[in-house]
């Protein structure tokens, strides 16, 4: 059944989320401040691990490095394209409109969760090759794994962020969602090189939102997701 990973992601977000909101009653804010800590600095790694994954190979003994150009100016244009459009902004306005239809007004980290989360879950190399891949053959097995590993990473931060951590399962049921439907009519004209790019320049986003989980707010990562879309266009125009 096509679409049918999205749809175990979604609930394993939800599951998550449910049990961590459960947790953070009651837990101790410094707590909450060495999760988070955690939480950002194996995001980071993740994130550093999926971009060398895509831009390292070994050739003849010696490990060589290919996509920089790409990755340097699919980071620079699709920010400066998310800056004209503003998409943090946009996802802001998202995350308050969920906040009052949540009555949680009183919930200073409400849209911060929303935010954060939907990046940390959306963004990575499993998302988009997962759904690629239910999309086109109806395989599941990474979207599955990917909701596991979800499961656990959202109990985290709805534990320190609370109930916005859960309306993210509405941005990866879209997110995937759209990604299966769009593998599954383009069919073939998805090539693995282009599989490759768009999953090291996600997992180059997703060491951002690392170190804004860890460290505060550094990046606008929201308006850097246009970033995804450049190695498409340079696929187009040179697969």
């Amino acid at each position: 059944m096509i679409g049918l990973g999205t749809v175990i992601n979604t609930l394993g977000v939800i599951a998550g989320s449910g049990i961590g909101i459960f947790l953070r009653r009651g837990m101790r804010q410094e707590l909450q401040g060495a999760l988070m800590s955690g939480c950002g600095v194996a995001t980071i790694f993740i994130g550093i691990a999926g971009t060398l994954q895509g831009m390292l190979k070994i050739e003849n003994g010696a490990v060589e490095t290919q996509g920089s150009m790409l990755l340097i100016f699919s980071l620079v244009l699709g920010s400066l394209a998310g800056e004209f459009i503003d998409i943090e902004k946009r996802m802001d306005a998202l995350g308050e409109k969920l906040k009052r239809l949540f009555r949680a007004e009183k919930d200073g980290r409400f849209v911060e969760g929303f935010v954060n989360t939907s990046l940390i879950i959306c963004v990575g190399a499993m998302a988009i090759v997962g759904s690629i891949q239910d999309g086109l053959t109806g395989d599941t097995t990474m979207l599955t794994a990917k909701a596991v590993l979800d499961f656990a990473i959202v109990i985290v931060l709805a534990s320190t962020y609370g109930i916005g951590v859960m309306c993210s399962a509405l941005a990866i049921f879209v997110y995937e969602g759209s990604l299966t439907m769009i593998a599954h009519f383009a069919g073939n004209f998805i090539s693995d090189a282009l599989i490759a790019n768009l999953s090291y320049v996600g997992s180059a986003l997703i060491f951002c939102v690392g170190v804004n989980v860890a460290f505060g707010k550094k990046f606008r990562v929201g308006n850097m997701l246009p970033a995804l879309l450049v190695p498409v266009v340079y696929g187009v125009i040179f697969g």
